[in-house]
Parts: C-alpha cells; structure tokens; sequence
C-alpha cells in the first residue's frame, strides 16, 4: 500500500521534498491539530509534525495513527529522517506530482503547450507535464536536474 503523508504547516519544506519523490503529502496550514489527525485518520496517512502536543494524543500512542515527529530544522535531514524511518525510496516515482497542489500529473504533447512555456524552453525540451488542478506545466530543465542530482544524493 502506498503511503501517504499529512504534513504539519512547521514542516512545510518537507511536504515539497515528498512530492519531488513523487509521495502524496498534503500540506495542513490550518491551526486546529484535531481536524489534522481526523484527516489522518480518514485518509490513512502519516502524520509529520514538529509539535510534541500532537505526539501526546492518544491515537499516536496507541499506534492506531502513525506520526513522526520532526527532529531537524534543515529540510533535508527532514526528508532523510522520514526515508529512513519509513524505508522510502528517493526514486519511487520523482516529479510525478505537483509541488504547488499534490495532484499527480498528466503527460502533455509538446504542441499542447506551445503557448504556456517560454519560447526557448519550447525549443529545447520535448517531454511536458502538468497539473490538472492548479494547469502548471513542468519540464526536464535546469532546476528538475538540480533536484534529481540532490535526490540522488540522498538517496545513497
């Protein structure tokens, strides 16, 4: 079974580091800790907090809710407490999901996007993605290198 993550609004680094590996992580900004572990619940993800409270409920400490609490500031070392702990695999399905809206995405034809990137990237690149939820276009550039070089990395 694929895991899933609720990810706590003072961890947020964390869910964008999820995503790029290609995990469902969705980012609660929201203040009520309850409706967080209700979603949890619901939705059979793991929770990622750096709150101590939120460890203390008794769904956590019975084990009926998996949480991980956060030990490190750095979003790396984040990431790299959650793979660890959970066996995750940094190349599982890297740039799958949006990074804005966590909705997977959908394979586009070059000429679907002609009009949506920048000229030279429409010259230069030929696979494209995008996000059906929030329509933002994603490709192969200098920045996905930067993160797939840095997930490597990790991943070792």
């Amino acid at each position: 079974m694929e895991i899933k993550f609720v990810v706590d609004n003072n961890v947020g680094k964390l869910a964008k580091w999820l995503r790029i590996m290609g995990y469902d992580a969705l980012l609660f900004r929201e203040k009520d800790d309850g409706e967080m572990i209700k979603i949890a619940l619901s939705d059979n993800r793991v929770v990622l907090t750096k709150d101590t409270q939120i460890m203390q409920r008794r769904l956590i400490t019975s084990g009926r809710l998996k949480a991980i609490l956060i030990e490190d500031d750095d979003s790396k070392a984040q990431l790299r407490q959650v793979a660890d702990a959970l066996g995750l695999d940094y190349q599982l399905r890297p740039f799958s999901v949006c990074l804005e809206c966590n909705e997977s995405l959908v394979e586009r034809d070059k000429d679907e996007v002609r009009d949506l990137v920048p000229p030279y990237v429409f010259k230069t690149q030929s696979q494209y993605m995008e996000c059906p939820s929030c329509h933002r276009i994603y490709w192969q550039g200098t920045h996905w290198q930067a993160m797939s070089r840095e997930l490597e990395r990790m991943g070792r």
